[in-house]
């Protein structure tokens, strides 16, 4: 099955950070999910932890 997962961070209007997540199937809209965190930092690790779990399951860059 062709699926996608995107992960980004974008800065908040106060000081810290979000990830924004969007996974589905490819050609779908697909489903997104928003974590802010405190500081950049913490969504620096986040997404190092996340992309990591992902590549072990398969998934690779296009």
């Amino acid at each position: 099955m062709r699926r996608f997962y995107t992960l980004s961070i974008q800065p908040t209007l106060f000081g810290g950070a979000t990830l924004v997540r969007n996974w589905g199937r490819i050609g779908a809209a697909g489903q997104s999910m928003i974590e802010t965190l405190g500081k950049p930092e913490e969504a620096d690790g986040a997404m190092g932890r996340l992309e990591r779990s992902k590549r072990r399951r398969g998934y690779a860059d296009c």
